[in-house]
C-alpha cells in the first residue's frame, strides 16, 4: 500500500562507523543533560541507542514521580551527518521535558493544584 511513498518500501539502512556511533551516543547524553536541567530531580532520564531496521535508533526517556515513561526517538537519516544539533539537542529536551510535566500533571489532576494565598 504504501510502496511508492516514503512511509513504506525498501529503505536502505543506515550504517555507522564507530566514530559516528560515539558522536551520536555523546550528543545523546547533551539531550539527556538538557533534559535534566529542565525537571526536577524527581524525574528519572535515561538514553540508549539500539539498532533498528533502518539504521540506529536513539532514545531518551523520562520516568516522572508518577505515571508513565515517555519517550523521544530520534533515528539519523545520513550516517554522513549523524549528530544531533544544538537546536534539535533543544527541541528534543524541551519536547520530553514537557510530556513529562504533562504525563504528572494528567495523573495528579487539577484538584492537587497549590492555590495562590
Amino acid at each position: 500500500m504504501y510502496g511508492n511513498s516514503p512511509l513504506g518500501g525498501d529503505t536502505e539502512k543506515v550504517t555507522l562507523t564507530p566514530e559516528q556511533r560515539q558522536t551520536l551516543r555523546e550528543d545523546l547524553a547533551g539531550v539527556a543533560a538538557r533534559t535534566r536541567e529542565l525537571l526536577p530531580g524527581e524525574y528519572v532520564v535515561g538514553s540508549e541507542i539500539s539498532d533498528g531496521q533502518t539504521g540506529p535508533r536513539a532514545t531518551i526517556a523520562v520516568q516522572p514521580p508518577v505515571g508513565s515513561v515517555v519517550s523521544a526517538d530520534y533515528a539519523p537519516e545520513d550516517p554522513e551527518n549523524a549528530t544531533i544539533t544544538d537546536a534539535e539537542r533543544d527541541d528534543l529536551a524541551q519536547g520530553i521535558a514537557a510530556s513529562a510535566a504533562l504525563q504528572v500533571k494528567q495523573v495528579m489532576g487539577e484538584e492537587t493544584t497549590p492555590t495562590a494565598q
